[in-house]
């Protein structure tokens, strides 16, 4: 398959390398030059516009950072969607609002273009080690003829069911994420502010009923501040869609007042 990919920043960069080096014919597309050289030089061939990825690929990924970039990369008239073939897959990184994949999707299908919603979990650590996680919502003949591309970057690839149930999950994911990290910021400040070595709180954490992944590597983690604006737009999306859903998320919203003190 000729790939295409769209959005080459902190997480998307590592994930196209991987392709590419994968030996896919890789064509990548950022708003910034200095990435799609790296690509370039990676064995990647660069386009000068969405459109332009879209002209020559069979599948494109894209993973922008939000749902305006989203739209101006698939629906723009600079976009995917301009000039993409009938059959070709796009498949959506991106962690958006679920309504933004609908509109997407509705407009793919009038091109005869399958959507697959498939967010990512791992970050540019998981990205450069190769190990993320896929949730990916839609067919699942379009999932199986993108896997191997995926699996350039991990072997967790997890079938969420229908389109939009791949984002439904990133946002379930990412809230849990984020109490969490309140969790481990309040719990681990008591047994700093208590006079315990933080060695000893995270083996005592790490071997009791309290164990995650976050606690686990709490006094490791440095995510810094383009995390704190990620996790705030996650969180934003995650609100929204609770209330579309009539449920509260009180913690959601309480973490996000603090992402300045919780994201290491």
């Amino acid at each position: 398959m000729r790939v295409g990919f769209i959005g080459l920043g902190t997480q998307g960069k590592p994930l196209a390398a991987n392709i590419a080096r994968s030996g896919f014919d890789l064509t990548v597309y950022d708003v910034r030059p200095e990435p799609m050289a790296e690509l370039a030089a990676a064995g990647a061939k660069t386009a000068r516009s969405a459109r332009d990825v879209a002209r020559n690929c069979d599948a494109i990924l894209v993973c922008v950072l939000n749902d305006a970039q989203l739209e101006s990369a698939l629906l723009g008239p600079e976009g995917v969607l301009a000039a993409a073939k009938p059959g070709t897959i796009v498949a959506v990184h991106s962690t958006v609002d679920p309504a933004s994949i609908a509109r997407v999707a509705e407009a793919a299908k009038a091109k005869q273009i399958e959507v697959l919603d498939a967010p990512v979990s791992g970050g540019e650590v998981g990205a450069r080690a190769k190990t993320m996680s896929y949730m990916v919502g839609g067919s699942e003949h379009a999932l199986e003829k993108c896997r191997p591309i995926f699996e350039a970057s991990g072997s967790k690839i997890t079938h969420t069911g229908a389109l939009g149930s791949g984002i439904r999950a990133k946002l379930a994911h990412q809230l849990i994420i984020c109490v969490n990290m309140l969790a481990a910021y309040e719990g681990m400040s008591l047994g700093l502010k208590a006079g315990l070595a933080p060695e000893l709180l995270q083996k005592i954490v790490s071997e009791g009923a309290a164990q995650s992944r976050i606690a686990d590597r709490w006094f490791q983690l440095k995510l810094g501040p383009h995390a704190q604006q990620v996790f705030y737009k996650d969180l934003q999306l995650c609100l929204k869609y609770a209330r579309d859903l009539g449920l509260s998320a009180p913690g959601a919203a309480l973490a996000q007042q603090l992402l300045d003190r919780i994201v290491p």
